[in-house]
């Protein structure tokens, strides 16, 4: 198995157990959708996807529908995805992918993390370069589909890794081929049970578990924070 596999892996093991934060997560990647493309998942891949991601998270419709109409009132303040870029204790590079509608309370909450946690606050660029930015995509598990064939169709869009694991069959390829992988699969009826971007670290360091904790513990301050989608390091786990 490579890298990504390796990666989800590791991050199966750290997901957040809070449902609540999930769902304001979902609920802001929603927000983002309508604002951008629209009301309508027929015509707006975006928020056909994030709603997939819904569902996968067991996010009541409810919910879902309220949060889309919310996204149409001329009231509902925009949500800017912002990255910030830093290191936690014992050089450990950490980027950390907010959504927003007050940049300068997020940059005061992230940059006080990192100086409460003993991190340090990087400038943009600092960090990033050491990270993959890539696209997932999970497909439910079929013995009638020979993950090699699949494999070698979907070669024309740079997919890097495909593989099975206990949810299904995990597809990852570079950031900017989401849309086409998207298409590929929807126009061949493979569902798509959720989908997602991620930022796999080129190399992973090591730590003691004293050390580990203290990463930890910024870690956990970060995902905390309200305006915080996500959180990427290059801590082996």
């Amino acid at each position: 198995m490579g890298r990504a596999f390796e990666f989800r892996k590791a991050r199966k093991m750290k997901r957040w157990s809070a449902m609540a934060k999930t769902f304001t997560r979902i609920g802001k990647d929603i927000v983002m959708a309508v604002k951008e493309g629209g009301s309508n998942p027929e015509t707006n891949s975006r928020l056909r996807a994030v709603i997939q991601n819904a569902k996968a998270a067991n996010m009541p419709l409810a919910n879902v529908d309220r949060a889309i109409k919310k996204a149409t009132d001329k009231d509902q303040a925009d949500y800017k995805e912002v990255l910030f870029e830093g290191y936690a204790p014992h050089g450990i590079a950490i980027l950390v992918e907010t959504a927003t509608d007050n940049n300068n309370r997020t940059v005061a909450n992230v940059r006080a993390v990192f100086n409460k946690c003993d991190g340090t606050f990087g400038t943009s660029g600092s960090v990033v370069f050491m990270f993959d930015r890539t696209c997932n995509f999970r497909i439910p598990s079929n013995e009638d589909l020979d993950l090699e064939e699949l494999e070698l169709d979907l070669m024309d869009y740079n997919v890097e890794e495909v593989f099975n694991d206990e949810d299904g069959i995990i597809i990852y390829a570079p950031f900017e081929e989401f849309g086409a992988v998207q298409k590929y699969l929807e126009e061949h009826h493979l569902e798509i049970l959720s989908s997602g971007f991620e930022r796999i670290p080129n190399n992973t360091k090591k730590l003691n578990e004293a050390d580990q904790a203290d990463v930890e513990k910024l870690l956990e301050k970060l995902e905390n924070d309200d305006d915080v989608q996500h959180v990427y390091h290059n801590m082996e786990l």
